[in-house]
């Protein structure tokens, strides 16, 4: 059955900073090609973020920051000029500009993924919360990897939780509701005119929004590719 098409596409190089909108990505058992491969990382060895807990450390300035692949991630500040990772006086760069030792490092034996390689929600679900908010819902906050246009205004791919669906060249094994943190209200962008967006998901629909998804097929995606669910 024929669900929806591919509207968006989303890989973010360094986790936590803002992404890169694609056209196509390759897709491996990780996920998209370079997404989430590089962190920014304080001195005790936490992940930095818009949040502070056991595994992140908040870092003020951070999510003002974008990445984008160009052979490897380029980090690109507010203003600036860009800085790749892996070259001398990045770190340095960045320690200084956000005013604590940083250091930005190549995923190791930790994954940086949250919960699963691929997050995918559908623009049902994103207008749903825009109506619950009575405001509009910036998909920028959702930090989804898979973007799928789908009709109507519910949580839609709540129904697909343990089934495959097959998007372009890709097979997806659909899991649980996304969990969502403090990060979809965090600036630069507020996920809707009210932000207090997770108090929203906390009370109308069990703190998730979108679904993780694992890899059972690689290959490609783009932009109006079909997605059919099994």
């Amino acid at each position: 059955m024929e669900v929806g098409r591919v509207a968006g596409l989303t890989r973010y190089p360094v986790k936590s900073l803002q992404g890169e909108d694609v056209d196509a990505a390759t897709v491996g058992l990780r996920g998209l090609d370079g997404d989430r491969e590089w962190a920014v990382y304080t001195e005790d060895g936490g992940i930095g973020s818009g949040k502070t807990t056991r595994r992140f450390r908040r870092v003020d300035g951070l999510l003002r920051y974008r990445a984008v692949l160009d052979g490897g991630p380029l980090v690109l500040p507010p203003s600036g000029p860009p800085l790749r990772a892996g070259d001398p006086g990045t770190d340095e760069a960045l320690s200084r500009a956000l005013g604590r030792p940083l250091r930005l490092q190549r995923e190791a034996d930790i994954a940086h993924h949250d919960e699963a390689p691929v997050h995918l929600v559908t623009t049902a679900s994103l207008r749903r919360v825009a109506a619950l908010a009575d405001g509009r819902f910036d998909v920028r906050r959702v930090r989804a990897n898979v973007v799928l246009e789908v009709p109507g205004d519910e949580f839609a791919e709540d129904t697909w939780t343990g089934r495959e669906l097959t998007v372009g060249g890709v097979v997806l094994a659909i899991g649980a509701g996304m969990p969502r943190c403090v990060m979809v209200d965090a600036e630069p962008a507020r996920a809707c005119d009210d932000p207090k967006v997770l108090r929203l998901l906390t009370r109308e629909h069990d703190m998730t929004l979108g679904v993780q998804a694992h890899v059972v097929s690689p290959g490609t995606l783009r932009r109006g590719d079909r997605a059919v669910l099994r």
